[in-house]
């Protein structure tokens, strides 16, 4: 199913340097448009560079994190993943100057909880949230919409826990390794180190599978090349480099993952809380009014829908000699 999914066809790219170019291109054009009148330095002093951003979303990969493996009620792998994949594909096309990512983030596991079918409630989502659980809902549900559309609607996720279950009943079945289900604890390990990295951004779910039953199998001392290669590859070697590439650099991007330096990112945090965009955020005045103004415009449109509909009824009425003046 994934070769022909739009993961595969919209959300999955050909290399780091794309999403790269990518993210700077998000950054550079939102500086140019709310710092036209200032010089470059200034423009340094104020903004936040693509690399403070990365730092920035990374320190929030780990809060969504924690706060997915702390939810009540525990909360399924899969939303977990799905809820990863949004959150990456939303700071693709837009900046964490102009969406802050902890409004950003619990938009993405609400989100997420839908579409993998998790049924929980608002009211039970924000109760796993601290401080002030009204504002939360809002937040959550105003960017709702907003979040969908930065998805192009594609909201199907493939993640590498079915193909990790194909493999591990296809290893007890075609190897010779006894009890692999003590691997499980390794690959959750590794699958869950893998969403810190843009790996799903880069490669199947199948090779992140293959990749993180791989390197549980080493950390048991077990060596799965022969079963690699004489059966799952036996009648496609032409494949196999490209898979054993596609492996090893999964591997790599997890044992290379840095966690972010906490005084960088807070230092980050007080940059950030100047340049954001005001007209997103749910503090500023700027923000209140609009929302304000957009409430009276629907009430304003409401109003006018409400009179046409009733007039429309009035008439329809009038037809079918079912109105009060036609009865008398």
């Amino acid at each position: 199913m994934f070769p022909q999914s739009s993961q595969k066809k919209f959300w999955t790219f050909s290399n780091e340097q794309q999403l790269n170019s990518l993210r700077l291109q998000q950054n550079v054009t939102y500086i140019n448009t709310h710092g036209s009148d200032m010089n470059q330095e200034q423009r340094d002093d104020f903004f936040l560079s693509s690399i403070e951003e990365r730092i920035l979303l990374k320190q929030y990969e780990l809060y969504l994190n924690d706060f997915c493996r702390r939810f009540e009620p525990p909360m399924p792998k899969c939303v977990v993943g799905t809820a990863f994949h949004y959150f990456k594909r939303f700071y693709l096309n837009n900046t964490p100057m102009d969406y802050h990512p902890k409004e950003i983030l619990a938009t993405c596991v609400y989100l997420a909880c839908k579409v993998e079918e998790f049924n929980v409630s608002i009211g039970q989502f924000v109760s796993n949230i601290k401080g002030d659980r009204n504002k939360a809902m809002d937040i959550i549900l105003s960017n709702e919409l907003l979040m969908m559309q930065q998805l192009n609607y594609y909201l199907t996720v493939h993640n590498p826990y079915r193909p990790i279950e194909g493999f591990l009943i296809d290893i007890k079945t075609r190897s010779g390794m006894s009890n692999p289900e003590r691997l499980r604890p390794h690959i959750d390990e590794f699958i869950e180190k893998t969403f810190f990295t843009d790996a799903c951004l880069l490669y199947a779910p199948s090779q992140i599978a293959l990749a993180a039953v791989l390197h549980a199998a080493s950390k048991e001392q077990e060596n799965l090349d022969s079963y690699v290669t004489e059966n799952l590859f036996l009648a496609a070697r032409d494949k196999l480099p490209v898979l054993i590439e596609a492996v090893r650099k999964i591997r790599y991007m997890v044992k290379t993952y840095e966690l972010p330096a906490k005084e960088k990112v807070k230092l980050i945090e007080k940059k950030l809380e100047k340049c954001r965009n005001q007209e997103n955020n749910p503090d500023s005045q700027v923000y209140k009014e609009r929302m304000r103004k957009m409430l009276c415009d629907d009430d304003m449109e409401l109003a006018q829908d409400s009179s046409y509909h009733i007039a429309d009824s009035s008439a329809d009425m009038s037809m079918l000699n079912m109105s009060q003046e036609s009865a008398n």
